[in-house]
């Protein structure tokens, strides 16, 4: 059975990474979103396995230690990683995983997941990045101003992807990416062993 392809969406905050995983996640259903595990208690309506997986702190210590993630962090007191055992055991079923993940989590990954493709979602302009961060209305001038900072750090870092795709709009967005999806399951190497068991060409002279 062919391995399906972790597929890494990253990018600057206010990008909109969440929302081209969302629709990128229905027009390609059988795209598998990579579930978190967290220490934070469930919200209502939120399912362990669906929306995360729920886990005590001692728990999530004893996953770090067993380097049982593929990359952890902590925020507002609240620890998150991705389970490397839920990602390996839904690629080797041959299914495509997808991971949206901030930029300082998605190089973590790439060190324990080196054979990943990741894409990194560019705004169009830093302008527009600075607009849509501003359009949330829940910002201070300090906040945004630290934010843009970060986002010019964050971009300097777009050398360690595979490929670049601009946020100018959200359905075409999701187009380059299923195209990235198809180039990469089409890649030669991907079809060594079904070359194997053919006959050794004949030399001519």
């Amino acid at each position: 059975m062919e391995k399906g392809l972790l597929i890494v969406l990253s990018g600057p905050s206010g990008v909109g990474k969440g929302t081209v995983c969302s629709v990128l996640r229905q027009k390609v259903p059988e795209l598998v979103y990579s579930v978190s595990a967290t220490t934070r208690k469930p919200r209502q309506g939120e399912i362990d396995g669906i929306n995360y997986f729920f886990k005590s702190r001692e728990q999530f210590q004893e996953m770090i230690a067993n380097d049982a993630l593929l990359e952890h962090a902590e925020y507002v007191g609240n620890c998150y990683g991705t389970p490397r055992d839920f990602v390996e055991s839904t690629l080797a079923s041959g299914k495509d995983v997808i991971l949206e993940i901030e930029v300082q989590g998605a190089l973590k990954v790439k060190e324990k997941f080196p054979e990943g493709v990741f894409v990194f979602l560019l705004p169009p302009s830093l302008d527009e990045l600075k607009s849509r961060i501003t359009g949330r209305g829940t910002e201070t001038q300090d906040t945004i101003n630290n934010r843009m900072t970060v986002a010019v750090e964050e971009m300097s870092l777009i050398r360690h992807y595979d490929y670049a795709v601009v946020n100018d709009e959200i359905d075409a967005a999701c187009h380059r990416i299923q195209s990235i999806i198809v180039a990469e399951h089409c890649r030669r190497d991907r079809y060594y062993s079904h070359l194997a068991d053919l006959p050794a060409a004949t030399e001519k002279v």
